[in-house]
């Protein structure tokens, strides 16, 4: 018993951890500037890749991830997820950069939405009564937030798919968060290595320019793997209602550093918009509980 509570408690800590270090990004990404977002995303890849293959080398995973190349479906489907991610990285650090940090907030706290909506439309799932509620709730938010913005939320929208997408791909390969984070940066050097190769050309790249800049560049690739490592830890050790609550705090702290660090406006309607959203984000919370108990009743 006293062994299973510590595993419960170092993937609570785990779990908690990578959440918090995710909802502090938005801290993190305006610190690269003057670079552009492209640019920062190419680095992040980049320097994530060495960090992955690094860790690979030191935990002696090398041989088994360099297999998974010789595999074509897994391939195929890697090669999906490096674009997903990639629009994913990109829209973020487009939006923190720019204004935006509160619709990427949104975003994320209407992902697990979209994840039930994947799973009713593409794996034929059955949803419950609580979860359509908070389906319903949240469109109702949604419309009242795209009112007020006079527009589609389009980046917590393009954020939302892009992420429930790629989740959605990565549960059907059923890989391990390192090893499929080191083959889609691998996927993409070409590209992104390139990218930095004309920049630095140019004499345009912001690598090399200040020390400062350059650590934090490098530091990308680390600031990247570390939070998906710690949530890997905390999905082998809770059960998945936990983890499905603890999501919610990386868009409150990304909600908070928009409002109250940057200032970000925040009319009534947008305010009323984003407490129906949380409604349903209770609706669904309260329902992932529920489910999770009737499951242990189950079991037991």
């Amino acid at each position: 018993m006293t062994g299973k509570r510590s595993e419960y408690s170092l993937g609570l800590l785990f779990g908690i951890g990578s959440y918090i270090l995710w909802g502090l990004f938005p801290l993190y990404w305006p610190l690269l500037k003057p670079a552009n977002p492209l640019e920062i995303v190419s680095h992040r890849a980049v320097w994530t890749l060495v960090f992955c293959l690094i860790i690979l080398a030191l935990t002696k995973q090398m041989h088994s991830t360099l297999a998974i190349i010789k595999r074509p479906k897994i391939m195929a489907g890697l090669f999906l997820t490096t674009i997903l991610v990639s629009i994913n990285w990109l829209t973020y650090i487009w939006a923190t950069n720019n204004g935006h940090v509160v619709e990427a907030a949104l975003g994320y706290y209407i992902n697990p939405l979209i994840i039930i909506a994947f799973g009713v439309l593409l794996l034929r799932e059955k949803m419950r009564p609580l979860q359509w509620l908070a389906v319903g709730i949240a469109a109702v938010g949604v419309t009242i937030l795209t009112i007020d913005y006079g527009r589609l939320p389009w980046v917590a929208i393009s954020l939302a798919l892009s992420w429930g997408t790629y989740g959605l791909v990565k549960k059907k390969l059923d890989l391990g968060a390192l090893d499929g984070l080191a083959i889609e940066t691998l996927i993409s050097l070409i590209p992104y290595a390139g990218y930095l190769i004309y920049l630095g050309n140019q004499g345009t790249g912001q690598f090399g320019q200040t020390p400062g800049l350059t650590i934090l560049l490098i530091s990308a690739g680390a600031v990247t793997a570390i939070p998906l490592l710690l949530f890997n830890g905390s999905t082998t050790r809770l059960p998945y209602s936990i983890i499905g609550l603890l999501q919610y705090i990386t868009p409150t702290i990304q909600f908070s550093i928009g409002v109250w660090l940057r200032h970000e406006d925040m009319p009534l309607a947008r305010w009323i918009g984003f407490l129906v959203i949380w409604l349903a984000l209770i609706a669904l919370g309260t329902d992932l509980v529920k489910s999770s108990r009737t499951v242990d009743d189950r079991v037991a």
